[in-house]
């Protein structure tokens, strides 16, 4: 090996273990910093019943700009997340707002019961905000939040919101504080991608939108997976192939009307899109819509997650290897077609 190839080598970037707050953002991306902090702070400056709670995340939520802005409404409960929902509840049940922040994996696996009998049966009106959904962390099972929908999509009473980016989260903060009862909304955070200001989008809480159309394939995309499915969109567009993208930011409840009507359009590939496993989450919700109204497309295909435990490693790495990149997915559908 020469001297040329040895600096060769040096100068490439070693892809190490993603951190936990590792973004998702691609090098030189538009993007936002902390926008769930900065949309609750603005929030709470005219809604003095909004407090903030953690177990001991708020850097790492970032609700830490709400309890730098607010610290007598903010209460960090400590590394005790069934106290967490428990407490959330408990102000919910004195008419505030609470919005309850922690990791996805520690809110579904660690405190179901708990927020199952306090805000999910009494309709408490308590705001859950979870970090790491998916496959956004590079720590493995622990902190892989692969089945967090699967898990929430069977708590009756409970709204679930999965946003794609900045504007996303920014917008659905004031509704989902607005809407009444308990709602679970998955979290990006740090530098959040920036991406639907550029399709005339406006969030609207139990609405998907049709960010563009095309009449070979429609991908059916939720949380960051829609900008990966508008990634793809436009991969595909360089070898003739149409696609449309609907996104789909309210999980629970669907908007039936939106989702039958596009995939009802004759002669399209169906493929719902999700950082997610392939067990219990938007494609099997999606899958099962059509069918019980006797929406058959051409064909139906799902990119998701395996039902496996996933492998810890840099996080390139692993949604190249999962197969939720815009490369992979535009080859998966190039061979569907």
């Amino acid at each position: 090996m020469s001297s040329h190839d040895i600096k060769q080598g040096a100068a490439k970037p070693r892809l190490t273990t993603s951190a936990m707050i590792a973004s998702i953002a691609d090098a030189g991306q538009r993007t936002r910093s902390a926008p769930f902090g900065h949309a609750l702070t603005a929030l709470a400056a005219e809604h003095p019943e909004i407090v903030g709670l953690t177990a001991d995340l708020a850097k790492y939520t970032d609700l830490h700009i709400f309890a730098k802005a607010y610290p007598d409404r903010f209460y960090q409960m400590g590394m005790a997340e069934q106290l967490l929902m428990m407490s959330a509840a408990g102000f919910a049940k004195e008419g505030f707002i609470p919005f309850a922040t922690t990791y996805a994996v520690f809110a579904a696996r660690r405190t179901y019961d708990f927020i199952h009998q306090t805000a999910g049966e009494e309709s408490l009106n308590v705001k859950i905000a979870c970090a790491l959904p998916g496959l956004t962390t590079g720590y493995g099972p622990s902190h892989q939040a692969t089945d967090d929908l699967a898990i929430f999509r069977a708590m009756p009473n409970l709204t679930i919101v999965d946003p794609c980016d900045a504007l996303d989260i920014e917008q659905a903060v004031p509704q989902i504080a607005a809407h009444p009862g308990p709602v679970y909304m998955r979290l990006l955070r740090g530098e959040v991608p920036l991406v639907l200001d550029e399709y005339d989008y406006t969030f609207e809480l139990g609405k998907a939108k049709r960010l563009r159309d095309g009449h070979d394939v429609l991908i059916i995309s939720s949380g960051f997976m829609t900008m990966r499915a508008l990634e793809t969109a436009r991969l595909l567009e360089t070898d003739g192939v149409s696609v449309a993208v609907l996104h789909c930011p309210t999980i629970k409840p669907l908007d039936t009307t939106t989702l039958l009507r596009e995939a009802g359009v004759p002669g399209r590939l169906v493929v719902v899109a999700e950082n997610h496993s392939c067990i219990g989450g938007l494609g099997e919700a999606v899958a099962t819509l059509l069918l019980d109204n006797d929406v058959v497309p051409s064909r139906f295909r799902q990119i998701a997650l395996p039902d496996t435990y996933l492998d810890a490693g840099a996080l390139p790495t692993l949604h190249a290897r999962y197969r939720i990149t815009a490369a992979t997915m535009a080859e998966d559908i190039r061979a569907w077609l």
